[in-house]
C-alpha cells in the first residue's frame, strides 16, 4: 500500500468534516451538528495555533486523518500534543495508514524540544483502538476524563 502522509490544507475540509461525522457515528454513536463541525474544522485549517490535521492520501484520495492539538503543562514545562480525530476509512484500515500518521506526528513532536508527550482520549469500549495504541507505545495515563460542556453540539 502506497500513501502520502501530508499536513492537511484549506482545500481538505469537507473530507475532514465528512470523517468526523463517521468517526461519532462509529465510535461513540453520536450525530455531530454540521453548524459546529464545519467551521471547527475550518477555524484549525486556517490557525495552526488551534491545531494542526494531518492526512493520509492514496491516488489523491483521503483515506485517513489524525488531528493535534496543544496544551501546556506547567508540571512539565512543555507542550503536549493531543491526538484527537483519528480516522482510517474502513477498507484502509488495518494497511498501516493510522501507524504512518501517528510516526510522522511522533517524529515531528520528538523534533522539538518544547515537545513532552503525546496523549489521547479514546472510547472507553472501543477496544480495538486500545489495542492499536498499545501497539505504538501508548500507555493508560492513569487519569479519568470528566467535563462539563457549555454548549450542546453533539447529538446522544
Amino acid at each position: 500500500m502506497s500513501f502520502q502522509i501530508r499536513l492537511a490544507g484549506p482545500d481538505d475540509w469537507q473530507s475532514i468534516v465528512d470523517f468526523n461525522f463517521r468517526l461519532a457515528v462509529e465510535s461513540e454513536g453520536k450525530e455531530l451538528n454540521r453548524s459546529d463541525v464545519e467551521p471547527g474544522v475550518k477555524a484549525v485549517l486556517a490557525d495552526a495555533r488551534k491545531g494542526r490535521y494531518f492526512v493520509a492520501e492514496e491516488k489523491g484520495r483521503l483515506v485517513g486523518q489524525l488531528m493535534h492539538t496543544y496544551e501546556w503543562s506547567d508540571w512539565r514545562n512543555g507542550e503536549i500534543w493531543w491526538l484527537q480525530s483519528v480516522y482510517v476509512v474502513p477498507e484502509f484500515r488495518r494497511q498501516g495508514v493510522f501507524r504512518a500518521l501517528f510516526q510522522r506526528l511522533k517524529s515531528e513532536a520528538e523534533a522539538d524540544p518544547g515537545v513532552v508527550g503525546l496523549r489521547l482520549y479514546v472510547e472507553e469500549n472501543n477496544t480495538r483502538a486500545h489495542d492499536t495504541y498499545r501497539d505504538l507505545g501508548l500507555a493508560p495515563g492513569g487519569y479519568f476524563v470528566m467535563q462539563r460542556m457549555h454548549r450542546r453540539s453533539v447529538e446522544g
